[in-house]
């Protein structure tokens, strides 16, 4: 259809050419009446009784014919039919129209493209195009290609050293690690995390892996759940984000312990671990750099890319600045969280069933935290912290220290 619409607009110029050339010969008045071919600019106002319909009030170009500011968009449309080029063009122009949304809710609702602004030492002119070429050029490959390393380098280091075993025989005796409430907020985010990022994988990368495999309509689908999983997740994310912090703030302040773990990079390639106290210094440069730090940024950014902060003004440049805040505090966090995430479950022996249980044999509470350890044994921490101790030590009748 709209090969036909061209067609007829490329014949009714030449028509309009022609019907010029032969006029040329003809008296000034019969030049006058001729239809001219339309130049930049639009027509506001109606004649003829005919209403046009161009929504943008330009001014006329000076070098066109002297009534074509009052010829309307309907005129034109016999003499080019299809040519609707002075719209578009104030329209690329930043020109505001008329919008039925409100201006409070939508303040450049009238503007269809991005108002244009000249940023130094570049030839982008448009801020819309701007953030796209630094989301596409910028953010998408190089995101991507630090995730892929960081997951090579994980799985290179797990295929050359594999899970941390204890070094030690089990002893039976179990101290709690984690109490109910501190496992449900730590999952609560963890799962909360997990939808995020792997939805937001999708969203950001999904085309260049899942498009060609499982075509356009399929892809769709999986995108438009994804978001909607994405936007309800946040807010979910968001809370746990805060009762994790406030949950393990106490034992993730800093000690003087801390700089000897980092000098030696906490024991990993030489195989003795570093001593520490209940979180190692590893852990929390996670806790403050990861769920605090970045934790605050991305969480800030996507309530304003989901509209939820009230009172602030929803412009297309204030949802730009916030995609790339958001999409590479993502990506820096989740590269965080994949180290977090390993170290968790098949990097260390016996890590994963702490925070699934919230228990741990006393070797590995001496191997991994012996400061901490220390203290349990020294009675300033209670070595069983809920009321109800491990099934184990309960039917083997073994005392649980209050």
């Amino acid at each position: 259809m709209k090969y036909i619409v061209w067609s007829m607009a490329l014949a009714a110029s030449l028509a309009c050419g022609l019907a010029g050339a032969q006029a040329q010969p003809a008296a000034p008045d019969a030049a006058a009446a001729a239809p001219s071919a339309p130049a930049a600019g639009t027509a506001p106002a109606a004649v003829g009784g005919v209403q046009s319909q161009n929504i943008f009030q330009v001014k006329p170009d000076a070098s066109a014919d002297p009534k074509y500011a009052e010829q309307s968009n309907g005129e034109r449309m016999k003499v080019q039919p299809g040519n609707n080029a002075p719209m578009w063009r104030q329209v690329g122009q930043g020109v505001t129209g008329y919008s039925s949304l409100p201006v409070t809710q939508a303040p450049e609702a009238g503007n269809l493209i991005q108002r244009f602004v000249q940023y130094p030492g570049s030839r982008v002119t448009n801020a819309g195009e701007a953030w796209r070429q630094v989301r596409n050029n910028w953010i998408i490959p190089y995101g991507g290609s630090l995730l892929l390393i960081v997951a090579g380098a994980i799985a290179l280091f797990y295929w050359r050293k594999g899970m941390i075993m204890l070094h030690g025989a089990e002893t039976g005796r179990k101290i709690e690690r984690f109490t109910p409430f501190e496992r449900s907020a730590h999952w609560a985010n963890a799962i909360a995390f997990v939808a995020l990022a792997l939805s937001g994988l999708v969203m950001a990368f999904g085309k260049f892996f899942l498009l060609p495999v499982m075509g356009s309509t399929l892809f769709g689908w999986l995108t438009y759940a994804l978001k909607n999983v994405h936007n309800f997740a946040g807010p979910l994310f968001a809370v746990s984000l805060i009762i994790v912090f406030f949950t393990f703030v106490k034992d993730n302040l800093p000690t003087k312990e801390d700089i000897t773990w980092i000098v030696k990079g906490g024991g990993l390639l030489s195989g003795h671990e570093v001593p520490s106290h209940r979180f190692n210094a590893g852990e929390k440069v996670v806790f403050w750099a990861g769920v605090l730090g970045l934790g605050f940024i991305v969480v800030a950014s996507g309530l304003v890319l989901d509209k939820l902060i009230p009172g602030l003004i929803y412009e297309r440049g204030t949802m730009q600045i916030a995609h790339m805040v958001h999409a590479v505090a993502t990506v820096v966090m989740m590269v965080m969280f994949m180290g977090h995430i390993y170290m968790g479950t098949v990097g260390m022996q016996g890590a994963y069933k702490a925070m699934r249980t919230g228990y741990v044999d006393e070797t590995w509470a001496k191997e991994h935290h012996e400061l901490w350890y220390d203290d349990i044994q020294a009675g300033k921490i209670p070595k069983q912290r809920s009321a109800t101790a491990p099934a184990g030590e309960a039917a083997a009748g073994k005392p649980v220290q209050a």
